[in-house]
């Protein structure tokens, strides 16, 4: 079982940054593909970034490409989702979540193939 926990989210005004962050209840990122998703009132929980375990493959959703990095510390299980130039429109939950499983191009943001999911930690983004 792994336990994922987030936390950096806040309220900040369009054109500010965050730095989320996932910890992780034990060295899961060896393994593990993990990826952030986001889900704001009445819309569908949509993926946003995942990296893989070596690092080596990263993903971004278009809306985020050019403003948000995925990143990770594997000697502290944590992975790490810095944005930049945030809008109004990225105001949601965010979650962290991880699977057992490969971390491609096609499904990396398949939320139901994710095996464990933090509490979330919410972002709002004022204009």
């Amino acid at each position: 079982q792994v336990q994922l926990v987030e936390s950096g989210g806040g309220s900040v005004q369009a054109g500010g940054s965050l730095r989320l962050s996932c910890a992780a209840s034990r060295s899961t990122y060896s393994s593990y593909c993990v990826a952030w998703f986001r889900q704001a009132p009445g819309n569908e929980r949509e993926g946003v970034a995942a990296i893989s375990p070596d690092g080596g493959r990263i993903y971004y959703t278009d809306s985020v490409q050019g403003r948000f990095i995925i990143s990770q510390d594997s000697a502290k299980n944590t992975v790490f989702l810095q944005m930049n130039s945030l809008k109004p429109e990225d105001t949601a939950m965010y979650y962290c979540a991880a699977k057992f499983a490969y971390c491609g191009s096609l499904g990396w943001n398949e939320r139901n193939v994710y095996q464990y999911w933090g509490q979330g930690t919410q972002v709002t983004v004022s204009s």
